[in-house]
């Protein structure tokens, strides 16, 4: 299991370099002068290359013997979306460098979960998917709290210590990004179990229409998007809502420290919680609960007590979702497909987060950067209903 160590390690440290970046990429466009419009298109940015290249991606991922030469990739793109945010001297080239830093985000993420779905037999699934998302809990619980840290206690949103601590924020991130790639370039990676590069090849492309037709398989893809949607909408807005309060960026970075720390958590115990729950049962209950607790947050972002135990219990049914809907997908298609039904997961993610931050901040621009946040928790209480009315 030495290659799912190096997995983790991997996904530990590009998941903290991804989220000292995109925090700190809402306060450099606060210091351009940008608003919630701007914002919502930014982080719309991010998503709109893996939009049109995960379906690719995946089956690129089905196809290739060494999967770890997808997430260098990844890695490098990471890095140099990163520098490309920190250069940047207007909105328009922040949104195309984050651009760039999705695509690297989505080249990491489909190599680490296919390697998972290929490696791992069906009945540790739980197990690979929790394991592999806790790193990234992990990341988003050090990345806000280190780019909080540096970006210090000051409100002055375009002072000259600001720009230089988002400055720093950035290169940092970039830095620890990179610092992956030597644990990806050796050899870790085992010779598969269950034949599914060689699979993947021989026989008939699966589309994604009949993948989609599989039975659960949009519902589990609507709850993925609203789901990883919620974490984007929190990780742009929450420190729009601090900036209207004069709520500091290290408090911020407390708060979405405390929601990734809770996710952690969550996603180290599904393997009992599966053990004891069904996987609808606990998808479901996740869904409502985060979309419960979460909204409390942005009412009391004065309190950092109230809005910490928010986040705490909404970060940990957060948690739950995501590698649950992995599995779900997973065991739903054959194993030669798993690549590319991994994919298409992405790709509805990645619809959402180009649609839904446009959505949620044309919400913002009349109830303030709040709404966008309720606007999401909305949806995750649809998905719940979608789910519910499907049991």
């Amino acid at each position: 299991m030495r290659w799912l160590l190096v997995l983790i390690a991997t996904a530990l440290l590009s998941q903290t370099a991804l989220n000292v970046i995109r925090p700190v990429t809402t306060y450099k466009l606060i210091a351009l002068g940008s608003g919630p419009v701007t914002v919502g298109a930014a982080t719309a940015a991010f998503a709109l290359l893996p939009l049109v290249t995960a379906i690719s991606m995946g089956r690129l991922s089905s196809r290739m013997r060494q999967i770890r030469y997808l997430m260098l990739g990844g890695v490098v793109l990471l890095a140099l979306g990163g520098a490309g945010i920190a250069l940047s001297p207007n909105a328009l080239l922040v949104a195309a460098a984050s651009a760039v830093l999705g695509m690297g985000h989505l080249m990491f993420t489909i190599g680490g979960q296919s390697s998972i779905a290929r490696f791992l037999p069906d009945s540790e699934l739980d197990k690979g998917f929790g394991w592999f998302t806790a790193a990234y809990s992990a990341g988003q619980f050090l990345g806000p709290l280190a780019a909080g840290l540096i970006l210090g206690t000051g409100t002055a949103a375009d002072s000259p210590e600001r720009i230089a601590s988002i400055s720093l924020s950035l290169w940092i991130g970039a830095g620890c990004s990179l610092l992956a790639a030597p644990l990806l370039l050796a050899n870790f990676q085992p010779s598969t179990t269950k034949n599914t590069a060689s699979a993947a090849s021989a026989r008939p492309k699966t589309s994604a229409w009949a993948i989609l037709r599989v039975r659960g398989m949009t519902s589990h893809m609507l709850a993925a998007l609203t789901l990883l949607s919620m974490l984007d909408i929190l990780t742009a807005f929450l420190p729009l809502v601090a900036e209207q309060h004069n709520v500091t960026p290290v408090a911020v970075g407390v708060l979405l420290a405390i929601r990734g720390c809770a996710s952690v958590v969550s996603r180290l115990v599904i393997p009992q919680l599966s053990a004891h729950f069904s996987r609808p049962a606990l998808l479901t209950t996740s869904l409502y609960l985060a979309a419960a607790t979460i909204a409390i947050a942005p009412f009391f972002i004065d309190s950092l007590w109230i809005s910490g135990a928010a986040m705490l219990v909404g970060g940990f049914f957060l948690g739950l979702g995501q590698p649950l809907t992995m599995t779900m997908i997973s065991t739903s298609v054959e194993p030669a497909d798993r690549g590319a039904a991994l994919a298409l997961r992405l790709m509805g993610n990645r619809l959402g987060q180009v649609g839904l931050p446009i959505i949620a901040s044309t919400v913002a621009a009349g109830m303030g950067p709040a709404g966008a946040i309720w606007f999401c928790c909305a949806l995750l209480g649809i998905s719940g209903i979608e789910k519910s009315l499907r049991r």
